[in-house]
């Protein structure tokens, strides 16, 4: 058997691929940099597919932001996760993939909902403005592994993560998330002597971090 990770470089596929290591230090796992392996092409994913055959698939690889990349890239965000999803997923059915494993977002549900956040909740609400192009995509991917499953009885799932943030995370101040971009934002505070920080919103929203 062997697993193909898709994505490997971030933050959450270098920690599968660290956690599956530590686990079984003898499974084989296929791995592809951007310069190998472009996954907005789906003529070079499908070829990588015939040429290394692997019985499993993860994909963690995504074009991903905070805020402000959302909101100012939305083209960008919808168009390129939609590419990836679709070409890796497909690809695999055509390679004979039984088992995948899909990563969304916890911002595939309504901005307006009860927590703690139930699944049935997903397409029952409007979506949060700044990143709905993103998290279009992303429920696009569950229903294409949802609708993979049904009519070719295969083994495709779709784990939606809290807000992550860890080791090999993005400090880029218009590119990452809150947690980073917070860290960063402090520690050049407190090594430049600097007596405030500014931090965007109200203050107000309850998040979940792991």
């Amino acid at each position: 058997m062997s697993i193909f990770i898709a994505g490997h470089n971030g933050m959450v596929g270098s920690s599968i691929l660290r956690k599956i290591k530590e686990n079984n230090p003898h499974q084989e796992i296929i791995l592809k940099n951007k310069h190998e392996l472009d996954l907005l092409n789906q003529k070079d994913v499908i070829n990588f597919y015939n040429e290394h055959s692997p019985t499993e698939v993860i994909i963690a690889a995504a074009k991903v932001g905070g805020i402000y990349a959302n909101d100012t890239y939305p083209a960008d965000f919808i168009y390129q996760n939609l590419l990836i999803q679709c070409n890796l997923i497909h690809g695999a059915f055509l390679s004979g993939v039984k088992r995948l494993l899909f990563l969304g977002s916890s911002c595939i549900y309504p901005k307006n909902i009860k927590n703690p956040i139930k699944e049935e909740y997903l397409l029952s609400g409007k979506l949060e403005e700044t990143n709905e192009p993103y998290a279009i995509a992303k429920i696009a991917g569950i229903k294409l592994c949802e609708s993979y499953n049904r009519q070719h009885y295969l083994d495709y799932i779709s784990v939606m993560p809290c807000n992550l943030y860890g080791p090999g995370d993005n400090y880029d101040l218009k590119n990452s998330h809150v947690i980073p971009a917070l860290i960063r934002k402090f520690y050049e505070a407190k090594s430049k002597n600097i007596p405030s920080v500014t931090i965007w919103g109200s203050g107000s929203p309850l998040r979940e971090f792991m």
